[in-house]
């Protein structure tokens, strides 16, 4: 079993999710007493959100670089970066060590590809939203067109996200108006609906719209496990 590297604590809530479903997945594909060899640094998020505010993706970069190496030492065969937004620096962080970061994106495009959808909304963070690299990769890569709300509602979705959801809070009236933006997706053409930030799946999931929702948490989380567990012959007592 290789050793997953995790990039954490952007947000901790969302982070437990990574910690839990990993776990879970390895010990559902080997049995007995199982679980995940994993290296983990969880990084205090707020001055990271600062930064991010303040458009200095050059400082969040060399932070990140900074903790991916620290993981690396630690002996992680692959790294995974537990947010959706911070992908925005995987060129940085990718300069700073040897082994391959497994992108949240290409895990969520190999499932829209797999499931022959060709067209899917978008939600999470402003900068996942309205910046090219995650949008772009889709498009670029995959030739998937991404689809976002508009102006007013990408702001509720942020203000949700930083306010909310990062702070261990679900409002119901937030779970409602996002699922009124999911389908007004849904009826612009969108096949399917990415929950593009690791928080929203502790807001909404598939019990709350018929819409088809792919949460990036456990997707990124399941090619985790799959990339961990590929070497192995079979499950091991």
């Amino acid at each position: 079993m290789k050793t997953i590297g995790l990039l954490g604590g952007m947000s901790w809530e969302s982070t437990v999710g990574y910690y839990r479903a990993i776990n879970e997945g390895v010990k559902q594909a080997m049995g007995a007493l199982h679980s995940a060899k994993i290296a983990m640094v969880s990084v205090d998020f707020e001055p990271i959100a600062q930064l991010q505010h303040q458009g200095d993706w050059d400082g969040t970069g060399r932070l990140l670089a900074e903790h991916a190496v620290q993981i690396e030492a630690a002996g992680a065969n692959f790294l995974v970066i537990c947010t959706n937004t911070m992908h925005i620096v995987t060129p940085q962080i990718e300069a700073a060590i040897d082994i391959p970061i497994l992108h949240i994106a290409d895990a969520t495009a190999e499932v829209l590809v797999q499931e022959d959808i060709r067209a899917v909304g978008l939600l999470g963070t402003a900068f996942t939203m309205e910046e090219e690299f995650y949008k772009g990769r889709l498009q670029d890569r995959f030739g998937i067109n991404v689809l976002v709300p508009n102006e007013q509602d990408r702001k509720l979705v942020h203000d949700v996200i930083y306010q909310e959801l990062c702070l261990g809070v679900q409002e119901v009236s937030s779970r409602k108006a996002f699922v009124r933006i999911i389908d007004e997706l849904s009826q612009q053409g969108a096949g399917a609906v990415i929950l593009g930030c690791t928080e929203i799946g502790m807001l909404v999931n598939a019990s709350d719209t018929n819409v088809r929702l792919l949460d990036t948490t456990a997707i990124h989380a399941a090619k985790a496990v799959e990339a961990a567990l590929e070497d192995e012959c079979g499950s091991g007592a």
